[in-house]
């Protein structure tokens, strides 16, 4: 334990001296604290090999400073993915902390086991440190590069005030032409606005979305060198997405609440949420297909596979965005950046609203309002498409993609042998 409080205090007045002269881009080398109490090798922290320098923003070098003093003590090894991917490092770049960041689920469990969390000097904060570092992230290969910025103002007012302003736009549109309330249209949204106006906007908006994210990511990818994909590898990062594996805290018994209680819930909601939308997805599809393919054209009847596969989604993102907004309100500040919040609450109500006005449309389609609904609906769905290449949806993109470069990595020999995998 002395061992291991001495190499955590090393890493401590490496940040303290570096502190002293940082600025929010300053051009520090990352030091390797070394293993508790030792590496196979035998080597001490003072004869480790020393990492290149590199440029590092003040969160990247808070982030570098925490896995020092967690590559010193190893006690949440076995709790992600982060840990045991750690180990196979002497040097912590910006690529690696990039791909760390990436790789951490927030699940709070690191915080709530760590000795040296705070109140202790050495303030260790793992999941914070690497939230502020998720943001950076997504800001510098965002792409167009000028639109960056966006993931740091995207927040709740901005996503209301979007969806706000386009269903105001199509309302008044559908007021130009004809009114708000007419005869029963027995839900035939195209006698509103036409199928080819319909699909050529939310087209354009969707293809720009999937653009932006996918050169982003693309460019995440490059940067953090994963080597070669197995089918092996890409079954298992498939395999931990969908699962959310990790948040089960490493235990099985879920994330932590500000309580220091364990919950499933958190990974409950976030399953409601990804497969609610995934299914309202689904149902998009199925309706192009039967309009393009079989000829069928919109309205569906209730029990059709489109209008089912939407109901079933539209009810999970209810469901879901409701519980993970009711846990972001509770969790404790300590467990992520809550500069981040207005763009994390953002996202989740604008998920809630596109279900909450889809499932209003689909009740209300056959009676005189179906005009005014239709257009509310557009509105906000408009709105969750144009701002999801820069907001919360970023995450589950960036981290599918770390978690495909940790499954590669695992089965690469670990040449430095300083843990288990």
């Amino acid at each position: 334990m002395k061992q291991l409080e001495a190499l955590a205090r090393e890493a401590q007045s490496f940040s303290v001296a570096d502190a002293s002269t940082s600025s929010p881009m300053v051009e520090q080398p990352v030091r390797w604290i070394g293993n508790a109490p030792r590496g196979a090798s035998g080597d001490t922290p003072s004869q480790a090999p020393k990492p290149q320098a590199g440029t590092l923003t003040g969160d990247e070098a808070e982030v570098a400073r925490v896995m020092q003093i967690c590559n010193a003590c190893r006690y949440c090894e076995g709790f992600c993915a982060v840990f045991p991917a750690m180990t196979r490092r002497l040097e912590f770049g910006k690529a690696d902390l990039n791909y760390l960041a990436n790789l951490c689920h927030n699940c709070g469990a690191c915080l709530h086991a760590c000795q040296y969390a705070p109140p202790h000097e050495f303030a260790v904060n793992v999941p914070q440190a690497m939230a502020r570092v998720r943001m950076q992230t997504y800001t510098d290969y965002a792409w167009p590069a000028a639109l960056g910025t966006l993931y740091k103002r995207n927040g709740l007012a901005l996503c209301l005030a979007t969806a706000f302003g386009l269903a105001l736009f199509l309302v008044l549109a559908v007021l130009m032409a004809g009114g708000l309330f007419h005869e029963p249209m027995a839900g035939n949204f195209y006698a509103v606005f036409p199928h080819n106006t319909l699909a050529l906007m939310f087209g354009a908006v969707f293809g720009f979305s999937m653009l932006a994210l996918g050169v982003g990511v693309t460019r995440f990818w490059r940067n953090v060198s994963p080597g070669a994909a197995s089918g092996a590898a890409v079954a298992e990062a498939a395999h931990d997405a969908l699962r959310l594996r990790y948040l089960d805290g490493g235990h099985g018994k879920g994330c932590n609440n500000a309580d220091d209680a364990f919950t499933l819930w958190r990974r409950r909601f976030h399953h409601f949420t990804f497969y609610g939308f995934m299914l309202c997805f689904a149902a998009t599809c199925v309706a192009t297909l039967y309009h393009y393919l079989l000829g069928q054209q919109a309205p569906y009847p209730m029990l059709s596979a489109p209008v089912l596969l939407g109901t079933a989604g539209g009810i999970g993102l209810l469901i879901g965005p409701a519980g993970l907004l009711w846990l972001n309100i509770k969790r404790h500040p300590q467990q992520g950046d809550a500069a981040q919040k207005p763009m994390d609450r953002g996202f989740i109500v604008l998920l809630f609203l596109t279900s909450a006005t889809g499932l209003a449309l689909l009740g209300g389609r056959d009676g005189g309002a179906m005009a005014l609904l239709l257009a509310i609906h557009l509105g906000v769905v408009m709105a969750l498409f144009l701002t999801l290449p820069y907001g919360k949806f970023a995450h589950g993109i960036y981290r599918s993609a770390a978690l495909l470069k940790w499954s590669i990595e695992k089965r690469q020999p670990n040449k430095l042998q300083l843990g288990s995998d």
